[in-house]
């Protein structure tokens, strides 16, 4: 066990802190009294194991824990730290826990709430075995407390994120001119639908790169030796790990990226994970950067002309709008949220999501940038893992749990309502208005994968037809009944009906060959 030196005798509180809740600014913090309190923090085997997490997820937090753990000494604070690669490590949350609960007998347990349901239940199930109280503290790091959430839902018959937004508005004052939204105009999603044609991206600005110091190289040598057999890679590793390289890395993006994310936030191509994204979510879902600071930052960025207004809005609807919105969703309808399975699916998912080895060339390049580097921006995810899963028919909680564990900014309050309810539609529209499905005509529309692929997005069925068309045209026959009910499905159906009966009967009986191909 790494301690700081000054551990005080008799505990008041046990203050714990968890992977990610890196806020230096956070509640956990407020009242801490370095005579009576200390700091508490443990890496454990468990959470890089309850799904096979990718290298760069496990590395992302453990050496953003280090940080942090000194920079909290740096400050006088007592610190009881337990490293993954100490000998007496128990492996578990919970067990590291109990075992320092019974040696220091703290007169209670102060906790910020954890951002999974698995982790709150354990803390909690380990205080009252112990008979500690325990004092579960409100995350202020967001923008929308559960009350304002719930009271919000409770107003209206059916949730839709873009009325949420528009609270947020109006409540922040972001991008607000006179009680009105900037232009007149809540969002500029028309415009920030922009393909790249046949030229490619011009002038794109790699992001700035974060040399791994000492204690993220010996994380990174750990988590090679301890995790030798789970996905992904670690020679890319260059993601802030700190709030100050945070902050280094938001004013990267504002000043070199920002101005045209928004025309081209869905598009994509080959070689160019990047593109001009933030690539702050890790630091945001870490709490290494405070939204408020960004939300801020971008906002002038846009005042001052520095950047578009699409751009802009677009960029602040994913961060006070989406991430905001998906947090609520997540609490208000955890722990049942997790099982729902609309649509009945049942297939396992593809080994090739794990290898990258299938000759689709879409999903050959995003999955390899995904084992790569533990990113793939979000057009990426929804509408080409994300969209060949839900076509497929894959279980939904087997795609949360790649998704879970393949991509470094996955916190499950953020990554399971946008796998299980945005991506694969399983939670009966709660958080969708309708499945994000469409055939490869949209890939080969928003990229250049198709030019480098053996299959014809244009064609259904036959040797030449691309699996996600085949699919397509499948799940709109297997679903009709169902999709009849959604309003913005009804274009979809009608093209459907278009089509012989001979036709569709030939693509249900490819969709089968490949449904079993893949199993």
């Amino acid at each position: 066990m790494t301690m700081a030196p000054s551990i005080p005798s008799h505990l008041r509180h046990l203050v714990v802190v968890l992977g990610d809740q890196l806020d230096p600014k956070s509640s956990v913090l407020d009242g801490v009294d370095v005579r009576h309190d200390t700091v508490w923090m443990a890496e454990v085997a468990e959470e890089s194991t309850h799904v096979w997490s990718h290298k760069a997820r496990i590395a992302l937090f453990l050496t953003a824990m280090r940080h942090y753990r000194d920079a909290l000494r740096e400050r006088g604070i007592p610190i009881l730290y337990r490293q993954l690669d100490d000998p007496d490590n128990l492996g578990s949350l919970a067990r590291e826990l109990e075992a320092t609960v019974r040696r220091r007998k703290p007169r209670r347990l102060v906790v910020v709430e954890p951002g999974e349901w698995r982790v709150k239940e354990s803390i909690e199930k380990a205080a009252r075995k112990l008979q500690v109280p325990v004092q579960m503290r409100a995350d202020r790091h967001f923008l929308c407390t559960h009350d304002e959430f719930a009271e919000h839902a409770s107003e209206r018959k059916q949730l839709r994120m873009e009325y949420f937004y528009r609270y947020m508005r109006r409540k922040t004052g972001i991008l607000m001119h006179d009680g009105k939204p900037e232009a007149g105009k809540w969002n500029f999603d028309v415009e920030n639908r922009q393909s790249f044609g046949s030229t490619g991206p011009e002038g794109v600005r790699q992001p700035t790169r974060f040399s791994p110091d000492a204690t993220t190289r010996e994380v990174l040598k750990l988590v090679e030796q301890a995790f030798a057999t789970h996905p992904g890679r670690l020679d890319h590793f260059a993601w802030p790990v700190t709030p100050r390289e945070a902050r280094r890395a938001m004013r990267d993006f504002i000043s070199h990226r920002l101005h045209d994310f928004g025309t081209y936030q869905d598009a994509m191509w080959s070689g160019q994970p990047f593109l001009y994204h933030s690539l702050l979510s890790s630091a945001l879902n870490l709490k290494l950067l405070d939204p408020r600071d960004l939300l801020n930052e971008v906002e002038v960025a846009y005042r001052s002309g520095k950047a578009s207004l699409n751009s802009v809005e677009g960029f602040i609807r994913q961060i006070l709008g989406w991430r905001e919105y998906v947090r609520g969703i997540y609490w208000r309808f955890m722990p049942g949220y997790l099982d729902r399975n609309t649509l009945t699916a049942q297939l396992r998912l593809p080994k090739f999501f794990w290898t990258a080895e299938t000759d689709m060339n879409c999903l050959r390049q995003v999955i390899l940038q995904t084992l790569d580097f533990g990113y793939a921006h979000h057009i990426q995810r929804l509408m080409v893992t994300g969209l060949f899963a839900l076509l497929l028919g894959v279980d939904p909680r087997e795609v949360h749990q790649w998704y879970l564990a393949v991509y470094l900014d996955a916190v499950e309050w953020v990554e399971l309502p946008n796998t299980l309810g945005m991506s694969q539609f399983a939670d009966d529209g709660i958080m969708a208005s309708k499945p994000y499905v469409a055939s490869g005509k949209y890939i080969e529309r928003m990229s250049n994968y198709c030019g480098g692929c053996r299959y014809d997005p244009g064609v259904g069925y036959g040797v030449n037809a691309c699996p996600y068309t085949t699919l397509y045209w499948d799940f709109l026959a297997r679903h009709r009944k169902l999709l009849a009910g959604y309003q913005r499905m009804r274009m979809q159906l009608r093209n459907l009906d278009r089509k012989s009966r001979s036709e569709i009967n030939s693509i249900q009986h490819q969709a089968e060959a490949l449904r079993n191909q893949q199993s």
